[in-house]
């Protein structure tokens, strides 16, 4: 009988574990953290970083703090932020120690702080000094360290734990009390949960197989009661309350050397039945992680967390894509993986120039239909490269130009097989009879045609060849002439490309979009000084040819009544684009206001020549049909009403 009440315990509580956070999927992964370098007084406060596969991790609202230690604290400061996901559907837990070392040392604390939030993005702290609410029992507190929180499914209840050491005494022990319903207080006085035999610090417990196990910064001492050793233990129990039975053995790989570690925190996978060990390489400024299946044998080799922060003692909660949206949308930072919906697409929000943050792209290209402007870009690799290194193409939509769109990758440079610079360069894409055709560029393949049904693709080779090589730039004698096709469709529905690098070419489509149509032409007129990145549009009965013009690269334009000219100099349009060699633009008329868009290196520290940002700013006529020089802006443009 009591075999089987003990059989039913244990039953109950792996049902109870099954909470409402493991029913939803999880996609990602959340760290509560505080930072360990840059000014002292900004370091001891609660930052949050997002990774989609708790490996790669990226800091939220660009590392800075989510919370301020002042309005949440009685120090002013606060170190060692753990969190929970509610056992109840009851939101989200935050515990973190109170503690403000720089500006009050390292002499005295006796606090923690208590947080609640129903949606991770707002919450409610409740600051509490031991030594104050229970002088009897805290009355010589010196330190009070690391405190964190477990969900009770047997009390339904939230135990929450910390370590203590005394004035008197030297031993650090942890002490726990359940927190009382609205998460603001104790229900009664801590009291003592576990006493490793050297003392312990930085507890952590996890529950799997019918144990809870306590992972904690331990010691070992000679019988002079000198530290001979520390680093990552564990002690396990059948009770949340205890008793805990300590295992003297450590996990960590560095306890048998010189580097010290402390803040151990063990979560598991989302996608697999696995741990991670973490802990806090202090003395080095490291973080680092071992794994685990069965919570006993730990992977001896440690890995490394990529991250663009400096965590110190945190911890991790898996959370969902809804949730990860929250959390971009709050402080932003989030990866697109977790942002990006069951179809592929990502919706995102501009924010000034450059208009997409998340990624490098370049080469615009616009395409307007009905209510929806489609950009369509090159793509660069990510920042800091030393050449071009384009793959893919990219494409986006929006209805306001503040509300974006990220559709899949619609074309590839692999997708055309005769292409074997493997150079994805600068395309257009427009609409004919239905489809809609993406002219590309290959650096020395030639240009290229892709055809879909749709204007987000996929997008297949609809030749099988090149449209145009080099052979048919005759005016040319480089390998690169062959770039950057434009397409315009005239008034009377005639299609014409203009192509070039050094010579401005162009030529009539058939009404099949995929052959040239009679012969091939160049521009030129008195003050063109074409490099490439030629532009076709028409107002007013007049055509406006933009292109790049020396390098690094001006935008430079002419008019004319008639597409073969003869064409007007009008002036330099665009002045060198910020931080690129290059500029390439679109000139694209939108719900009754005309925008130029562009490239620039603008994403720093890493935009370049070679990982650039597009860019939005308005394009502006004069009375007589000339055009006013863009104003580049960091603001970029205003939405536009649906």
């Amino acid at each position: 009988m009591r075999k089987i009440r003990t059989y039913i315990q244990l039953l109950f509580i792996l049902l109870s574990t099954l909470s409402f956070s493991q029913k939803q999927q999880m996609d990602g992964y959340l760290f509560a953290y505080f930072e360990g370098k840059g000014a002292g007084d900004k370091q001891e406060q609660i930052r949050f970083a997002v990774s989609d596969d708790a490996i790669n991790w990226k800091a939220l609202y660009n590392n800075k703090p989510v919370l301020k230690s002042s309005e949440i604290s009685n120090t002013g400061g606060v170190r060692d932020p753990h969190i929970l996901r509610g056992g109840k559907n009851d939101g989200y837990f935050m515990v973190a120690t109170d503690m403000y070392t720089h500006k009050n040392g390292w002499d005295h604390n006796p606090g923690l702080v208590l947080l609640h939030s129903k949606d991770l993005i707002d919450w409610k702290s409740t600051p509490i000094d031991l030594e104050k609410t229970y002088p009897k029992k805290f009355k010589d507190v010196k330190w009070v360290w690391a405190s964190q929180t477990f969900f009770d499914t047997k009390t339904q209840k939230y135990l929450v734990y910390f370590t203590v050491r005394y004035y008197n005494d030297l031993k650090l022990d942890f002490y726990a009390a359940y927190a009382n319903e609205d998460f603001t207080a104790f229900e009664s006085v801590p009291e003592l949960l576990y006493r490793a035999k050297d003392g312990a610090i930085d507890g952590d417990i996890i529950y799997k197989d019918g144990l809870y196990h306590l992972f904690y910064k331990g010691n070992t001492k000679d019988e002079n009661g000198k530290e001979i050793q520390n680093g990552i233990k564990q002690a396990t129990s059948k009770k949340l309350l205890g008793p805990y039975q300590e295992r003297f053995e450590y996990i960590d790989a560095y306890a048998d050397q010189n580097t010290t570690v402390e803040g151990s925190s063990v979560f598991k996978l989302n996608d697999r039945d696995e741990y991670i060990l973490m802990y806090d390489l202090y003395s080095s400024g490291r973080y680092e992680f071992q794994r685990s299946k069965d919570l006993y044998e730990f992977t001896q080799e440690t890995e490394s967390f990529t991250k663009d922060f400096s965590p110190r003692h945190g911890s991790v909660i898996s959370i969902t894509k809804e949730e990860a949206k929250r959390l971009n949308t709050k402080w932003g930072g989030v990866p697109q993986n977790l942002l990006t919906d069951a179809d592929g697409t990502f919706q995102f929000k501009a924010t000034g120039n450059p208009i997409i943050k998340h990624k490098y792209t370049a080469d615009p290209a616009a395409l307007v239909e009905n209510d929806t402007l489609w950009l369509f870009t090159g793509h660069d690799y990510a920042g800091g490269q030393k050449g071009y290194k384009m793959k893919d193409w990219l494409v986006f939509s929006t209805t306001d130009m503040e509300n974006w769109t990220e559709h899949p990758v619609p074309l590839k440079i692999t997708d055309f097989t005769w292409a074997t610079s493997g150079d994805a360069y600068a395309g257009h894409v427009t609409e004919r009879n239905g489809k809609y055709y993406w002219y590309i560029s290959t650096n020395w393949n030639g240009i290229g045609v892709a055809v879909a049904d749709k204007p987000q693709g996929p997008y297949k080779d609809a030749l099988g060849k090149p449209l145009l090589t080099n052979e048919d730039c005759f005016a040319s004698s480089h390998s690169w002439t062959c770039i950057d096709p434009a397409i315009f469709i005239d008034k009377d529905d005639q299609p014409w490309i203009f192509w070039g690098n050094g010579v401005c070419y162009y030529a009539k489509l058939k009404d099949n979009m995929i052959e040239i149509d009679g012969e091939i032409k160049t521009i030129d007129f008195e003050g063109l000084d074409f490099t490439e990145a030629p532009w076709v549009h028409e107002k007013d009965d007049t055509f406006y040819l933009t292109y790049a013009t020396g390098f690094p690269e001006k935008i430079a334009y002419a008019t004319a009544k008639n597409l073969d000219g003869p064409y007007e100099y009008g002036g330099i349009l665009n002045e060198l684009a910020g931080n690129s060699n290059t500029n390439h633009q679109s000139v694209v008329e939108f719900k009754d206001q005309w925008y130029f868009i562009y490239h620039n290196g603008g994403i720093q520290p890493d935009g370049s020549s070679y990982s650039r940002s597009v860019c939005i700013d308005k394009l502006i006529y004069n009375e007589d049909g000339s055009l006013k020089r863009v104003q580049m802006t960091s603001e970029g443009v205003a939405p536009v009403d649906e």
